[in-house]
């Protein structure tokens, strides 16, 4: 049988809505499949009638192709990922191609062949190379079923101008646009299940993404650090963060407890993590803030106490996990890979200095009362100088020049 070269076709959706700037979403997300896959033999990867084909080195070998596909499904803007070869514009060989192509496939017991031709000058049509394929397949698995509805393996077939693309293997992503086509978000990041999967989501619109993590340092070990690290660390594998600003939060909490009714101290802590949060924002020229809130789940997380909490900055709050409950966060979690992570104790600013019975239905002229005794500009501008920056690998994030 004819060696052909192995490529994983990338196929996106939402991209393919875009108007007249549609080739600078695809370019977005080439340019990120090209970092990411540094681990990988890529040759090279090419934009071909709406798809992105990734070309592998000559001598891969299944079991590596399929970690690659496997890999670049998890890449925000991948809508499916195809795994199959590459062949020239001759029926005999794309017959090979498919036979090959279908050998890669584990256990099945029905198949269907789906074949397109992108450029009329190839003189055998859609229907044609369904029939002919197909055959040709039949006769070598005598033992399959072709099945036109809901079969176990489709057979793609796509012809281009100048080749020809065949693959059996096909496995969803996670689609949503590329990382780096939406601007940046600061995102306040934790150690717990909640916030990580909110950056991730942003990721997934195509925002690059900045944490800011708020330690209990000195007050508390800096055990959060180190999770967020490591989470960090899994977010950037798909390039879904740049950078994370960890700031140590623990003695202005402390001055918080000593000065604010005990009842207004979360909303407070919130407050002036927001406002941090903001300046970090504005220095790194991110447009919106992110959490990881979601409604009624904890007491700062009521109607009214965002409220009190969002009137501290004047820039968008950004919530995507608003709407969604406990178990539908800790699914998502596992699916991005930090949940384990994020199930690990750790002292952090959130557990710290915590009141007994907290306010749920804060007041914003009560909140502004209790803040205006605290020197929250000063502070403001203490917290984010002492920001401690940690980059992670990203290929849309840019660092902001300083001015």
């Amino acid at each position: 049988m004819t060696e052909f070269q192995r490529i994983c076709l990338v196929h996106y959706h939402e991209i393919g809505l875009k108007g007249h700037n549609r080739s600078t979403f695809e370019m977005r997300l080439l340019k990120n499949l090209e970092a990411l896959l540094s681990d990988f033999d890529v040759v090279t990867i090419h934009r071909i009638s709406g798809r992105l084909c990734v070309f592998l080195r000559e001598g891969t070998d299944w079991e590596t192709e399929k970690r690659c596909a496997d890999f670049i499904r998890k890449v925000p803007g991948v809508a499916r990922v195809s795994s199959g070869y590459k062949c020239e514009r001759d029926l005999a060989q794309m017959e090979q191609a498919a036979l090959a192509a279908m050998a890669d496939v584990d256990d099945f017991t029905s198949f269907k062949v789906q074949a397109r031709r992108n450029h009329t000058d190839f003189e055998v049509g859609s229907m044609d190379m369904n029939r002919i394929i197909g055959a040709a397949l039949c006769e070598a698995h005598p033992e399959k079923q072709v099945q036109m509805k809901n079969p176990d393996v489709v057979v793609g077939v796509e012809v281009v101008q100048n080749a020809a693309y065949v693959y059996a293997r096909s496995v969803r992503g996670v689609g949503g646009l590329p990382v780096g086509s939406s601007g940046k978000v600061a995102c306040l990041l934790s150690s717990g299940i909640d916030s990580p999967v909110a950056t991730w989501r942003m990721a997934r619109r195509g925002a690059v993404c900045i944490g800011v993590h708020f330690s209990g340092r000195p007050q508390t070990s800096d055990t959060s650090e180190y999770l967020v690290d490591d989470i960090a660390h899994v977010l950037e594998r798909t390039g879904c963060i740049g950078r994370v600003y960890v700031v140590p939060f623990g003695d202005y909490q402390r001055e918080i407890s000593l000065t604010v009714p005990p009842q207004l101290r979360v909303i407070m802590y919130r407050r002036l993590m927001f406002k941090v949060a903001q300046e970090i924002a504005h220095r790194e020229g991110a447009k919106a803030l992110v959490t990881g809130e979601s409604l009624g789940q904890v007491a700062s997380q009521t109607l009214d106490n965002i409220r009190c909490t969002d009137a501290a900055v004047d820039m968008p709050v950004f919530r995507p996990l608003i709407g969604t409950d406990k178990l539908e966060i800790i699914d998502m979690a596992q699916q991005v890979g930090t949940f384990e992570i994020s199930s690990q104790d750790a002292p952090d600013c959130c557990t710290l200095f915590m009141p007994r019975n907290p306010e749920t239905h804060a007041q914003l002229e009560d909140v502004l009362e209790a803040e205006s005794a605290l020197p929250v500009d000063q502070w403001v501008s203490e917290l984010a100088d002492a920001a401690e920056p940690h980059d992670y690998k990203c290929p849309g994030y840019k660092k902001k020049k300083p001015r």
